[in-house]
């Protein structure tokens, strides 16, 4: 399970996702974000926005969306999915639209719509639950409307989050403190990223038209390795703990646009 992109208090903690520069706001029952897309975010070898970037930000738009519902008990992702139209575009702003589509007591779900120069771009939707533990409470002063920041990727976001390729499907990615959730674990974005770079690394050149993710554990001791198998454009990762009795954390499918 992994822990949406909420503030913390601590500095360093998420500040890879933070140089994203994501910024949300509430227009009525929906929330809006914008980030302007920079070549630190593009598929290595293309001019192609990364799916798991996109995966990112509607993790961000639909945990914010789900903790005005659940708060102060804190929500945590259990499925994700993005699907895109074609290969996403590697100039412009990104624009995304975050809606409510069920607000149980336990279990919250959310869609979103991702555009470009108001051209569609991608869709998804994302389910979240109350986190096991009641004395994780979310920040009492929590806003759901992130500010704009200075801050950016200094380089490409795999090489910024130390994600790396040690062998075609495998991919190794360390925990560190500008990596983490306000629950101390690897932030559900960069999980997809390293899901999506193993993927990537068996078809290269080419990018992701769908991301679905299944959080099946927080990532808490790190690092973790995504290992992945390709047939016929279909790909399919697992992505263990290795500082955890080498425990699943997520599995995710993914299907290629040359394939």
């Amino acid at each position: 399970m992994a822990y949406p992109g909420v503030p913390s208090s601590l500095e360093e903690r998420g500040r890879i996702l933070r140089e994203l520069g994501f910024v949300t706001r509430r227009v009525g029952d929906e929330l809006h974000g914008r980030a302007e897309i920079t070549p630190e975010m593009h598929v290595p070898g293309t001019a192609v926005l990364r799916t798991s970037v996109l995966a990112t930000w509607a993790d961000t738009v639909s945990g914010l969306l789900a903790s005005l519902a659940m708060g102060p008990r804190v929500p945590v992702t259990l499925e994700l999915d993005v699907n895109l139209y074609r290969p996403a575009p590697g100039t412009g702003e990104v624009r995304a639209v975050g809606r409510t589509v069920k607000a149980g007591r336990s279990v919250f779900v959310a869609e979103f719509e991702f555009s470009v120069d108001a051209e569609p771009i991608a869709l998804g939707a994302a389910s979240f639950m109350v986190a096991p533990d009641p004395d994780v409470q979310l920040p009492p002063r929590l806003s759901v409307e992130l500010p704009p920041t200075t801050e950016r990727l200094p380089m490409p976001l795999a090489e910024r989050a130390g994600c790396l390729r040690v062998a075609p499907g495998t991919v190794v990615l360390p925990r560190s403190a500008d990596g983490l959730n306000a629950s101390d674990t690897i932030n559900g974005g960069l999980l997809a990223l390293a899901a999506e770079e193993a993927v990537l690394s068996l078809a290269p050149g080419d990018s992701l038209g769908f991301l679905g993710l299944r959080y099946v554990l927080g990532a808490r001791v790190g690092p973790v390795v995504a290992d992945a198998r390709l047939h016929e454009g279909l790909g399919r990762v697992e992505v263990r703990d290795t500082g955890n009795d080498n425990r699943l954390t997520t599995l995710a499918t993914a299907r290629v646009f040359g394939r």
